[in-house]
């Protein structure tokens, strides 16, 4: 793996190609100038995950419905099995309809056959994507729309061409019309994130292809490609096809609107963005809209492998959440119904990861779309009568433990977002705290242990070996309690409501849910030193918190062990603080959290633990419950170890390479972490409108705000060896404490930063 001294002789051969890619893919249109920091931008970064759910090089316009990417494993797999219209899912792909060339007689194998392809022969940029497709010598190129696609096959001359569609689903059907349109359903039954519902297709061919339709769900039997014995295939829904003889040009496009509403309502998406717009102008029109969103952070000095980093995390940032409105309208799976709405409705979030970082940014980059986001939150809550957490295009997905939605509506409410229906968000968080299971991968009512934890001020834990014993929460196989995670987690969940409630003048709320903040203390074991599981009866149970609870630690942690969850209790950070015994003993803990070993192998740690990747000791910088713990350095004595260490986890597990993102970065979550410890600072608490101050990565970065004003970080001294804060003005005002508000970032100004080797400046600890 490349460092970032080393990437300067990569990147200086880098840029002897520049010119030549430039002219290539059109990343500088004719006549206007290109912002410089697109050409950071590469969705390949991070293409093949450490163990578990890789991150894709996906082509769309900046939080918007259509998303594409290439249909293989991951950047390592060598054959692409076709190209969807629309992935509702990136992360656990979730793709709808699909196309791919082929040439020739067409067979039936054609459909499943894979297509092979070299990387050094495509091009990923978030507006385009290309390919040469190479034992057919096809390139296949595409252009996102909002609601829209254009697909661009260049066959070689003289041959029969023909483009195939299919399904990912079953009982998916494909109708032609009018020659060249084709129009397309899919059901999609998702039973790993159990959802439901359709999916329409409005597509039209150029020219006038033969056009016909094939049976799915048929056994072709084994096929071999390039003599591997392939096993049986099948093929799901209806498969169609578009046919051009040999003296047809070698220029074939398919252009296509989708819809959550209807066949008609993708026609007219269709026609209401791509009419009279040609491949290119599209291609011009997306380069523009993504030179406007990267263009609100720009930033100076640094690398040229850290600009990549940054700015390619920065176009993750955008692909959550989406807008789902289509001329006005917006079909919900909330209530299983489409609606009319002036204001956008955006859906696909997960609240326990996004709720960190990614809305915090957005709240800076785009406080209007923050709101409209929101909003689309509260309707969904009137649409289904609980706030979501996990929101998909069909529904809410049971994901992760507790409401996080809290957290992200108080966050919003105290950065001055009030656009929205603040009255009813209020009202479907208590509803979630009253009524709502807490227990992860689950959604609908409570049962018995929300009622014992409410009396009890923990979540009870079951002994290694025991059954479960709740009616409820044995309904569903396999079924884990969590119980340590679920109970800090509410602490955190209910002060964002107990903090809502005392803005609104709600003291009855207030009064009743503030106490539950501090029931993380109930479960802080002084032998531990963490924060350890009981039963009912209130008696410890003596685990390994590095490696007890089943697989992924479900019985008591989640995702993570316990040196992971020792820190969360984010709403009350100086509450733990004294809890560990002062800030002395809290940068012990931290320190050895980056020192503790596995004690086991590696191949046994991560069969128990997959997703925490991206080890330093104990620490998993691969997953979201960890993202704030570097930056509890700066409630210690030794804030220049937060600085140390941000440093040292952006250096090490965020290289611009496709190996280059420690673990499933959820569309997102992760990507956020880098925006803001590159600029330098960091929301540890959402909910407290205030950052931590950390050692940028740049000279100097500029964040547009939306008002018109500028924040600047300017460090002009900063470097590998100069990242330790010596001294920090705001507007030319001495800071005695690492952090800023989040009005002193919204006025504008300037945040000096003087950087050196030196780690023996003492700063005021953040309460």
């Amino acid at each position: 793996m490349a460092t970032h001294n080393q990437s300067g002789i990569k990147r200086g051969l880098a840029g002897l190609l520049l010119s030549v890619l430039v002219a290539q893919v059109g990343w500088a249109q004719p006549g206007k100038p290109i912002n410089p920091a697109l050409n950071y931008i590469d969705p390949t970064i991070g293409n093949v995950a450490p163990l578990l759910n890789t991150n894709r090089p996906v082509a769309h316009l900046p939080n918007q419905m259509v998303r594409v990417f290439p249909h293989r494993q991951d950047h390592l797999d060598m054959q692409i099995t076709d190209f969807p219209m629309l992935s509702q899912n990136i992360i656990t792909p979730q793709m709808v309809f699909a196309i791919k060339p082929a040439k020739g007689a067409l067979a039936d194998t054609a459909w499943f056959r894979r297509l092979t392809y070299d990387h050094d022969l495509e091009v990923t940029r978030p507006w385009y994507y290309s390919v040469k497709l190479t034992d057919d010598d096809i390139l296949l190129e595409f252009t996102p729309g909002a609601r829209t696609g254009i697909y661009r096959f260049t066959f070689p001359a003289g041959v029969k061409k023909n483009l195939l569609l299919s399904h990912n689903y079953a009982n998916g059907t494909y109708d032609f019309q009018n020659g060249n349109a084709v129009v397309g359903t899919e059901f999609v039954n998702d039973a790993i994130h159990e959802q439901k519902g359709m999916a329409y297709l409005y597509g039209v061919f150029t020219g006038k292809p033969q056009t016909g339709k094939r049976d799915g769900e048929k056994d072709w039997g084994r096929y071999t490609v390039s003599g591997i014995p392939e096993k049986p295939k099948k093929v799901p829904g209806e498969r169609a096809y578009a046919s051009y003889s040999e003296s047809d040009g070698p220029v074939v496009e398919f252009r296509y609107g989708v819809s959550f509403i209807s066949v008609e309502q993708a026609k007219k998406n269709l026609e209401a963005e791509l009419t009279g717009v040609s491949f290119d102008q599209q291609k011009a029109n997306g380069q523009a809209a993504w030179a406007k969103a990267i263009g609100k952070i720009t930033v100076e000095g640094g690398t040229e492998a850290q600009k990549r980093t940054f700015y390619t995390s920065l176009y993750r940032c955008y692909a959550r959440m989406v807008d789902m409105t289509e001329g006005g309208k917006y079909y919900s799976g909330y209530d299983k119904q489409v609606h009319t709405d002036s204001r956008p409705f955006y859906t696909d979030d997960y609240t326990w990861g996004n709720y960190l970082a990614l809305h915090p940014l957005q709240i800076i980059l785009n406080p209007k779309g923050e709101a409209d986001m929101l909003e689309s939150y509260v309707r969904m809550y009137k649409e289904s009568g609980w706030m979501p957490e996990y929101p998909k295009p069909y529904g809410d997905r049971p994901g992760m433990f507790g409401f996080k939605s809290s957290v992200v509506f108080l966050d919003a409410y105290r950065k001055g977002i009030r656009n929205f229906d603040v009255k009813a968000a209020f009202e479907g968080m208590l509803k979630n705290a009253e009524q709502a299971t807490m227990l992860p991968f689950r959604n609908g009512p409570k049962g018995d242990l929300e009622d014992f934890y409410a009396k009890s001020g923990y979540y009870p834990a079951l002994r290694p070996g025991e059954k479960e014993t709740d009616a409820f929460a044995s309904q569903k196989p396999g079924q884990k309690r969590s119980a340590v995670a679920i109970t800090l987690g509410d602490c955190y969940d209910s002060w964002a409501l107990s903090e809502m409630a005392k803005t609104l003048g709600n003291e009855t709320v207030y009064a009743k849910y503030a106490p539950r903040t501090q029931n993380y203390r109930n479960l802080w074991n002084p032998k531990y030193n963490m924060f350890i599981p009981k039963d009912a009866q209130g008696n410890w149970i003596d685990i390994d918190p590095k490696f007890d609870g089943g697989h992924n630690g479900f019985d008591y942690y989640n995702e993570n062990n316990g040196w992971s969850y020792m820190w969360n209790a984010q709403q009350d950070l100086s509450g733990l603080r004294e809890l560990m015994g002062g800030p002395e003993k809290m940068e012990q803990n931290l320190d050895q959290l980056f020192r503790e070993g596995m004690e086991k192998s590696k191949p046994v740690f991560w069969e128990m633990w997959p997703n925490q990747t991206g080890m330093i000791g104990q620490f998993a910088m691969g997953n979201q419950v960890t993202f704030f713990i570097p930056y509890l350095f700066n409630y210690t004595n030794a804030s220049w170890k937060t600085q140390k260490y941000t440093r040292l986890l952006l250096d090490t597990w965020f290289q611009d390479t496709i190996f280059g993102v420690p673990g499933d970065e959820d569309g997102g979550s992760m990507s956020s972490f880098v925006v803001f410890s590159a600029m330098g600072f960091y929301p540890t608490t959402p909910g407290i409108p205030r950052y931590s101050i950390t050692s940028p990565l740049f000279t100097k970065v500029s964040v547009a705000l939306p008002n018109g004003k500028t924040f600047t970080i300017s460090a002009p001294k900063s470097s590998r060896t100069n990242k330790y804060i010596q001294s920090a003005t705001l507007n030319g005002k001495p800071l005695t404490s690492l952090s800023f508000t989040h009005d002193d970032l919204m006025q504008g100004g300037t945040l000096v930063l003087d950087m050196g080797e030196k780690t023996d400046k003492k700063w005021d600890m953040q309460n």
